[in-house]
């Protein structure tokens, strides 16, 4: 290996990106290749399924302009890594060429999860990942009348969102008795689905697609109660897979994601891995995948400074956001294991709701209160944090009401 061998970045998403980004931030003087399989620039993500569905003029997307990349030696390649060399420290390219590396940074993301139900290849299904993908389903809006959204998560609801706004029918099919039921509680999951229902989409939980009906293009979603629905777009939002097979080929640890320690190196001390197709230290013996732009970066940040030659560790706060119609939701911390809940500054259109586990707060989702979020982050990122009606008062201002968390 060549002292000039580059740290090649493989994907260059919002995690590949920012590793990119923060190793010249870092002083880091090799040269750095980001290889992607998508032809254009690096783009960020949440404008896919916000503005860029209800806009015709598309937002910027490009994290920077094209002259950025050369102005700091950084090589945009538009080619596929195909294959991971470990013992000769290359990566093997679609177009037949080969790298030779220094460091290697896995940031492959996550691919969106298919359904394999009868009729799932008609013409007029589509996922939601890409620039393209976002464009093809904005064109389709314009001529839709009814469109059917299979998942209640964060991209099922902003697609929904977005297509209702634009005046279609839309029907929101959610397999589990409430919406985004893996990553909030109960009371924002029932502000949500209120607020879906009353700008007219329709909400059907606890049912699942059984089949799409159709001749040359998607016409009706058959669902597992019987039930037909009309349709002429239809939206798949059911998760995502993480980009495992470069890892697993190679040999490297891999389970829900590439594994990686507390530094965010693999089992191999010369490849780290980043952002949503990582599995990390949960701090309980326990391992953890996100899928956030915020986790991403800061995972970025991380494989930077070590590359850099400093100590650093990934123990971020998460946090996640979603736009809906006139709500914002910020989500700082994970609600999973929590034992009790506080509701502060509750209206109807403005509350967080506050985790605790074992009287220690753990997490805060805050719907159209954005200082109540940065206090959240500022708290959970100290040891020392108030506890119930105190924190419930120090966001808001007024007490708030403490409970056992509901079950679900």
């Amino acid at each position: 290996m060549s002292t000039a061998d580059p740290i090649v970045v493989v994907g260059a998403g919002h995690a590949g990106f920012h590793v990119a980004l923060f190793l010249r931030d870092e002083g880091v003087d090799t040269p750095i290749v980001l290889a992607d399989s998508l032809a254009g620039p690096p783009v960020q993500r949440p404008p896919l399924s916000k503005a860029m569905l209800l806009n015709a003029a598309e937002p910027r997307l490009a994290f920077r302009k094209p002259e950025f990349y050369p102005a700091r030696d950084i090589t945009l390649l538009h080619d596929t890594v195909v294959r991971i060399d470990r013992n000769r420290r290359q990566a093997c390219l679609e177009s037949g060429r080969t790298l030779g590396y220094r460091e290697l940074v896995l940031a492959t993301g996550c691919r969106p999860r298919a359904l394999t139900v009868p009729g799932a290849g008609l013409p007029g299904i589509r996922t939601l990942r890409t620039p393209d993908d976002a464009r093809a389903i904005r064109d389709a809006l314009d001529q839709a009348n009814d469109v059917v959204v299979v998942g209640g998560g964060f991209i099922g609801l902003e697609t929904a969102a977005a297509a209702r706004t634009r005046g279609c029918a839309v029907t929101v099919v959610e397999s589990l008795p409430r919406l985004m039921q893996r990553i909030v509680s109960p009371e924002v999951s029932a502000h949500f689905r209120t607020l879906h229902e009353t700008r007219g989409v329709h909400v059907r939980t606890d049912t699942t697609v059984h089949a799409f009906d159709g001749d040359t293009h998607v016409r009706q979603v058959l669902l597992s109660d019987g039930t037909r629905l009309s349709a002429d777009l239809v939206v798949l939002g059911v998760g995502v897979a993480p980009e495992t097979g470069l890892a697993r080929e190679c040999g490297l640890a891999v389970g829900d994601g590439v594994e990686v320690d507390t530094a965010l190196r693999t089992s191999d001390p010369l490849i780290s891995a980043v952002g949503d197709c990582v599995s990390f230290p949960a701090g309980d013996g326990t391992r953890r995948r996100l899928e956030s732009v915020q986790n991403a970066a800061d995972q970025a940040r991380v494989v930077a400074a070590r590359l850099a030659g400093r100590t650093a560790a990934f123990d971020a706060v998460p946090w996640f956001w979603t736009e809906q119609f006139s709500a914002k939701l910020q989500i700082a911390g994970l609600l999973p294991g929590t034992t009790e809940t506080v509701l502060s500054g509750e209206t109807a259109d403005a509350f967080s709701v506050l985790h605790f586990r074992d009287g220690r707060l753990a997490a805060v989702e805050s719907v159209n209160r954005p200082a109540d979020h940065v206090a959240a982050r500022r708290l959970l990122a100290q040891d020392d944090r108030p506890v119930g009606t105190d924190l419930a008062s120090a966001l808001s201002g007024r007490p708030g009401i403490l409970r056992p968390a509901p079950a679900g």
